[in-house]
């Protein structure tokens, strides 16, 4: 694997570096960085594939460095990754208010 370099912040991640699996495979490489911005909390990346743009979540991301960035999930896995959502972000996913622990202080706001 080599020399990765230092780690870095999601901020000064260089566009076109590459990603690769745990398992040391080449996967594609940066595309852009996502963050809640108002929060400050790093969301994950888009990176190009062969087969597309894809969002990688921040849990699954295990260094970002100079010169490479490591997943915690192997090539098989990463194969499986969401493909970027069209409004230019992650993957979308529907709120559901009625379950888990929120669900009396969502009732009583309604």
């Amino acid at each position: 694997m080599g020399d990765d370099g230092h780690a870095v912040s999601y901020n000064v991640l260089a566009h076109g570096t590459p990603v690769r699996s745990s398992d040391g495979v080449v996967i594609g490489t940066v595309r852009e960085a996502l963050a809640n911005e108002r929060e400050q909390i790093f969301d994950g990346l888009v990176i190009d594939t062969p087969n597309g743009q894809r969002f990688v979540d921040a849990p699954e991301i295990e260094r970002l460095a100079e010169r490479a960035v490591t997943l915690t999930i192997d090539a098989a896995t990463a194969a499986g990754l969401p493909e970027r959502d069209s409004a230019g972000g992650g993957p979308v996913f529907d709120a559901q208010p009625d379950a888990g622990r929120f669900r009396k202080l969502w009732r009583r706001r309604r």
